[in-house]
């Protein structure tokens, strides 16, 4: 019986040498193509012009890494960047990032003071946090910007209309405050929901022509950005489509947007397995043949989510393996039993494709696990750990890297890198 934090009984250890792993140090990573995080952004910038590009790279850019992915969309023509908590603006000025920063999310009094010391655009929706913000750039003798948002229908954050109106009035009227940006969320658009999306918009035209003083409007994100570009206004909010996926099929039309990043492990141990052995917790796989099984070291807590048991595939040797059993927190076993010659230290591939492989079936996506899941692409992106080492490629070639143990180039070499 083979043991490893998975269950495979009645098999025989096969032992085969181990390739030297030239682009990790661990057995499981993720690539990240910042050609193609440029190539996307140039894209989407020419989509929404005149309007600004502000690329979102909260929750750690999608899981592809926020400073690399920040610093390679201001150089490809992104405007500013949107991010979710004071935590993670913090994270882009500490390595010398500019640029203007939106912070989208709650914003809390005490947190005032780092706002206007790191120089960050909140969104306000209470006096308490305007007073606050109003009393530290006083004390700092600076104006502070902040951005409103309209509650147009997602009924999370914001005002509606009458009420943000009369807030955006008495904020007007305090000291180093400077009322920026009007903005919405639209509840639907990714849902091909046009007339509710509509609805919102319109909902923010009005609320503006009673603001005319606010000069910044926005409401579109990735999928009005790519099917509605007469939403754009003065600012699009792109988040998904600069990692190069599709809030929804066929939303893009035209424009070819690139996936960034790939999701690799190797195979730390194949071994047989006779008919009638099963494999992994719970024994939910059996051997219906003699069969050959890969061990690979990744698991639910880098990201591989345990949904994908006995459904998903990877590839091996550029071929789809079927994975076997319970995905585990650390690993995942898959059948290689048609693949021939698969050894330990193989590359395998979660999300992405091997050796720039196109034909089809060869690639595995983001949406493809997101469905089989009965999720979306976002929380597949997303929920890639912070264990999981990123490699950052330009022309194919590792150019940075950054790992749990925040290993990454100093702000001046991560510059030249992007």
């Amino acid at each position: 019986m083979f043991a490893l934090g998975c269950l495979l009984s009645h098999c025989t250890v096969l032992r085969y040498p181990s390739p030297v792993n030239s682009r990790s140090h661990r057995p499981c990573w993720a690539e990240i193509d910042l050609d193609a995080i440029a190539h996307n952004v140039r894209l989407l910038a020419a989509r929404a012009a005149p309007a600004r590009l502000f690329a979102i790279v909260k929750a750690n850019a999608y899981g592809h890494g926020a400073v690399p992915i920040a610093r390679a969309a201001i150089d490809a023509g992104a405007a500013g960047l949107g991010v979710v908590c004071v935590d993670e603006g913090e994270e882009l000025r500490l390595t010398g990032i500019d640029a203007p920063i939106l912070v989208l999310g709650y914003t809390q009094p005490s947190e005032a003071e780092r706002i206007v010391e790191l120089r960050l655009t909140p969104v306000v929706g209470s006096m308490q946090v305007a007073l606050a913000l109003s009393a530290a750039a006083s004390a700092r003798g600076v104006s502070q910007r902040i951005h409103l948002e309209l509650e147009s229908g997602l009924n999370r954050h914001g005002l509606p209309l009458d009420a943000l109106v009369a807030f955006a009035e008495r904020v007007r009227a305090l000291p180093a405050i400077e009322v920026e940006g009007l903005f919405t969320h639209f509840a639907a658009a990714e849902e091909g929901d046009t007339a509710f999306t509509r609805a919102q918009y319109d909902a923010l035209m009005e609320t503006s022509a009673r603001l005319p003083w606010i000069p910044v409007r926005h409401c579109a994100a990735s999928a009005s950005a790519l099917n509605a570009p007469g939403m754009a206004l003065d600012i699009v909010r792109a988040g998904l489509a600069i990692y190069g996926y599709e809030p929804a099929p066929g939303i893009a039309g035209d424009l070819e947007l690139r996936p960034a990043l790939s999701l690799r492990a190797r195979v730390a141990r194949v071994i047989d397995v006779e008919p009638g052995g099963t494999v992994g917790y719970g024994r939910t796989w059996t051997a219906a043949r003699p069969s050959r099984i890969a061990l690979i070291m990744c698991g639910y807590a880098d990201g591989y989510r345990r949904a994908l048991s006995n459904k998903s595939s990877v590839l091996v040797r550029g071929q789809r393996a079927p994975i076997a059993g319970r995905i585990a927190m650390d690993m995942c076993m898959a059948d290689v039993t048609d693949i021939p010659g698969v050894v330990e230290g193989d590359e395998a591939v979660l999300i992405g494709e091997q050796d720039g492989a196109r034909r089809d079936g060869d690639r595995i996506d983001a949406d493809e696990l997101a469905e089989l899941a009965d999720t979306i692409s976002w929380e597949i992106l997303a929920g890639i750990s912070a264990r999981v080492p990123r490699l950052y490629l330009r022309g194919g070639e590792v150019t940075a890297t950054t790992d749990l143990n925040h290993r990454q180039p100093e702000p001046e070499a991560a510059t030249r890198a992007v």
